[in-house]
């Protein structure tokens, strides 16, 4: 079998921030910009609090088999929850995507170099 990688997104929004838990995210903002996002196996929390409430958790995961997708779909909101839960953060309509690499089109560049290796 293969190993397959998938990238998994869960977005949510912000709910019921107190004053302190705003300032506290204000604080923390350069380290979660969104030009600073990326897909992680420990997930990368991105919002911009000055705009909207909206946050976006980026995770990478791994399985063998392309139902495997599923399960780490859970464990990314999992662990999502997990982290805002810590801090106290209410938040409302989680809601995840998952896409499996292995599944994605290939790019330009990828059909030319699969090209050359013919």
């Amino acid at each position: 079998m293969s190993n397959r990688v998938f990238r998994v997104t869960v977005r949510g929004v912000f709910d019921g921030l107190s004053a302190e838990q705003r300032d506290a995210l204000l604080a923390d903002a350069a380290e979660h910009d969104v030009l600073r996002a990326a897909f992680t196996t420990e997930g990368h929390l991105s919002y911009d609090i000055t705009a909207r409430d909206a946050f976006t958790f980026r995770f990478q995961d791994s399985g063998e088999a392309e139902e495997d997708i599923l399960e780490a779909t859970e464990r990314a909101e999992t662990a999502a929850e997990a982290w805002l839960n810590a801090r106290g953060y209410g938040f409302k309509n989680l809601r995840s995507q998952a896409e499996d690499l292995s599944q994605a089109p290939l790019g330009k560049r990828q059909r030319r170099e699969q090209y050359r290796a013919l």
